[in-house]
């Protein structure tokens, strides 16, 4: 962690600070919740810098990529951006100027294809794979046409994305893009609650008991566990380590934000009471808290397991702006849920 404001710090620094816990140390990607690769040829080639400047504003909501803008509760201002997008730049090739589509295609044969051959990974409206979830309202209002066409023609080297070009007809991936451009139907912006004032209240239940778990690997306690000591009332203390911006999209009810990049409230957390942190990664950064709480001294800090997609899909507790719903997840059993203790603090 970088003492220095985040938004003071040169691209390649914020890049350090805010993204490599996610995306990777050398860009590679895939270090928490699929997070993708960032120096990726194929992708940099196509992705113009309004493209990432507007991915790093908004984030993917729903997701473990928050809103970076200092205009959405991020740590990050225009110039800020602006440099993390020329570090990013710098990591490959220059963006080629795409050919539009002059022949739109046909959602209805795109939709076999897509079931057949990007579902597994992409998922649909109502699930998330191990790859880019292409129904994001913020992806299908960043995303153009020529872009996704990019993608699947060409691939993305080193990953399980393979060119379909010489698989499919031109005419067939112009279908499936149509098919893509299908899934953003009906999607809504959300709208934000008030900005944390970082005077809300620490302790959920001051006068109640010690929550009884036994956290798992004296650091992971389950989603089902905290929200049954929450239940019954518990003292306790729940951190939300995402930038502010997601949790004024939505959060735990009670949580306070402190989140992975600005930790100096931590130092206002008492050291006898448990402290739940949790993000959307779901280890990562909630890890980066819990780390910074032990050096505090504290005894007593835990990691939510699944994160809080999970939290919120299974209808715990939550306070959540308007028009945001629990987010798309993994289904059950396939690549990309939850499923695997292994994460912890990078």
């Amino acid at each position: 962690m970088a003492d220095a404001h985040p938004a003071t710090l040169p691209g390649s620094q914020i890049y350090v600070a805010l993204c490599a816990q996610c995306h990777g140390a050398k860009l590679e990607g895939y270090i928490a919740d699929n997070a993708p690769a960032l120096n990726n040829p194929t992708f940099l080639e196509s992705a113009t810098d309004d493209f990432l400047k507007a991915s790093i504003v908004t984030g993917r909501p729903g997701t473990a990529m928050a809103g970076y803008s200092d205009k959405l509760g991020g740590p990050l201002d225009d110039a800020a951006i602006t440099r993390l997008v020329a570090y990013l730049r710098e990591q490959g090739p220059k963006v080629k100027e795409l050919a539009p589509i002059t022949k739109p295609g046909d959602p209805a044969k795109g939709e076999a294809l897509y079931l057949k051959s990007c579902k597994t990974c992409h998922g649909d409206k109502a699930t998330r794979g191990d790859a880019p979830h292409l129904a994001n309202v913020m992806f299908q209002a960043q995303a153009s046409d020529p872009f996704i066409k990019h993608a699947i023609v060409h691939g993305r080297p080193g990953t399980k994305m393979l060119p379909f070009a010489g698989q499919l007809t031109d005419g067939q991936i112009n279908d499936v893009v149509a098919y893509v451009r299908t899934l953003g139907s009906g999607a809504k912006f959300a709208g934000m609650l008030p900005a944390p004032t970082g005077k809300e209240p620490l302790v959920i239940n001051p006068k109640g008991k010690d929550p009884a778990w036994k956290p798992r690997d004296g650091r992971f306690v389950s989603v089902d566990d905290v929200a049954k000591a929450y239940k019954a009332g518990a003292k306790m203390i729940i951190v939300d380590a995402r930038p502010p911006s997601d949790w004024m999209r939505a959060h735990i009810k009670g949580a306070v934000s402190i989140p992975y990049h600005d930790v100096a409230r931590l130092n206002d957390l008492p050291l006898d009471t448990w402290v739940v942190a949790y993000c959307a990664c779901p280890h990562h950064l909630s890890g980066i808290v819990v780390d910074e709480l032990v050096k505090r001294g504290h005894k007593k800090a835990v990691v939510l397991d699944e994160g809080v997609n999970v939290w919120h899909t299974r209808g715990y507790p939550m306070v959540a702006a308007e028009g945001v719903t629990a987010p798309a997840m993994p289904a059950p059993g396939a690549a990309g849920a939850h499923d695997d203790h292994s994460g912890h603090a990078h």
